[in-house]
Order: structure tokens, then sequence, then C-alpha cells
């Protein structure tokens, strides 16, 4: 049986993982604080709802925003929000050599994001839920496996 690593919190060990930790991005010629201010600002059309989002002060701020029903969510959101965090994820682990390491260095383990909070980007507290941001951490390991 392979090795599990259940992340969550930016305090836990491998806090790392999680969208909220503090590595900026580069994408679409900006610079994000983090994965989540990125991932938050996708959900909208309008380019001023994008820069709200980029400039919040915290993680936690961005992903209230990004749940906010006021602003116009993109009417494709639900078909683009995979690639759209996949995207997230790629840039911070290839934009951040210490991150790639640590990733690299999780070897075969299962990684899940752990909370009862999120059962489509996370395992819903008790396993049953997707884990899509575990499963795309695994891509992206993978993926940084073979340029090595």
């Amino acid at each position: 049986m392979s090795h599990v690593i259940r992340f969550y919190s930016v305090t836990d060990t491998c806090g790392w993982c999680s969208n909220f930790a503090p590595y900026p991005i580069r994408l679409n010629g900006k610079t994000w604080p983090t994965s989540e201010h990125y991932f938050q600002a996708q959900k909208f059309a309008a380019p001023a709802d994008q820069e709200a989002v980029r400039n919040a002060r915290t993680p936690m701020l961005a992903a209230r925003m990004g749940r906010d029903r006021k602003r116009k969510l993109r009417r494709d959101w639900e078909s683009v929000k995979v690639s759209v965090m996949r995207q997230a994820v790629q840039a911070k682990f290839t934009q951040h050599a210490q991150l790639a390491r640590l990733l690299l260095d999780t070897g075969e383990a299962t990684l899940i994001e752990h909370t009862e909070q999120d059962d489509d980007w996370g395992d819903g507290g008790d396993g049953h839920g997707r884990n899509m941001l575990g499963r795309i951490l695994m891509e992206v390991r993978e993926a940084l496996s073979q340029r090595t």
C-alpha cells in the first residue's frame, strides 16, 4: 500500500501543498500572491473583478471573494475550473524550485487534501471526495519527475 500524505492548513507539515501557501505565481502577465488568488480570480469574466481578487490581502479573502455571487461568474467556469487549477499548481511548482523539490520528495505518496469543507477539491473529510487538488499535485509531481 502506498504512503498517504494528508494536507490542508498551511501550518501542516505539507502545508506548502495548500493553495493558501504564500508562494507568488506569475501567470497571464501578472503576479498573483498565491495560487488561490489566481484560481479564484479566474472565476470571473470581468477584468475588474479578477483584479479585485488578485489584490485581496489574504488567500482566505480571495476565496471568499471567489464565492461571492454578486460578481458575475464566467459562463464556462464549470468546464474550465480543473484546467485553471492545473495551470495554477503547475505555475507554483515550476516557478519555485524549492517547492518542486519538496513535491518530488513525496515520492509515490498519495497526496490528499483532507477537509470536511470540500468534497470536490478535497476528500470530504472521510475519503468520499474527489480530491482533485491532490490528483493535480500528483500529476504535476509526475511531470516534474520526468524533467529531472
